[in-house]
């Protein structure tokens, strides 16, 4: 399930006088549910599923101030930077047998794919949203990402 549905799942959350949400798609579920003020929430598991806080305690999983999901003390090259939309596995290439999809010196085109993230199985196009050419490449092929992390620079 795409992050930004989870994020507007929780908007919608926060907006009703709902106390809990659970949007199935497939073999995914999310479940989204409301915690009292100072109550703890218990959930039953579900087989791959998403259990978020009430959307007031969101921020609170926001890094810390001066933190940062780039390696200390490596600065980013000028250029626009192509971020990681949600946590999973970054994949370069269709297939392990296949080239990868861009390399550093690679003119790219809006839309064009730079690579994919696996995340619940599910294989996530990352696109360029910008024209121009790839500056560096900063992650690598099979790679746990983060969400918001660095992927590629385009200049």
């Amino acid at each position: 399930m795409d992050l930004r549905k989870i994020k507007k799942l929780i908007d919608l959350l926060e907006e009703s006088n709902l106390a809990e949400i659970e949007i199935k798609e497939g073999e995914e579920s999310v479940r989204l549910a409301r915690t009292p003020k100072g109550g703890v929430a218990m959930a039953a598991p579900m087989a791959p599923s998403f259990h978020a806080p009430a959307p007031a305690a969101a921020p609170a999983a926001a890094p810390a101030p001066g933190a940062s999901a780039e390696p200390a003390g490596e600065a980013l090259p000028d250029g626009h930077v192509v971020r990681a939309p949600m946590v999973g596995t970054y994949y370069a290439s269709p297939a392990p047998d296949k080239p990868a999809f861009v390399s550093v010196g690679q003119s790219v085109k809006a839309g064009e794919t730079l690579g994919i993230i696996e995340a619940m199985k599910m294989f996530n196009p990352i696109e360029s949203d910008v024209a121009g050419t790839v500056v560096k490449i900063l992650v690598e092929n099979g790679q746990p990402i983060e969400f918001d992390q660095p992927l590629v620079v385009i200049g």
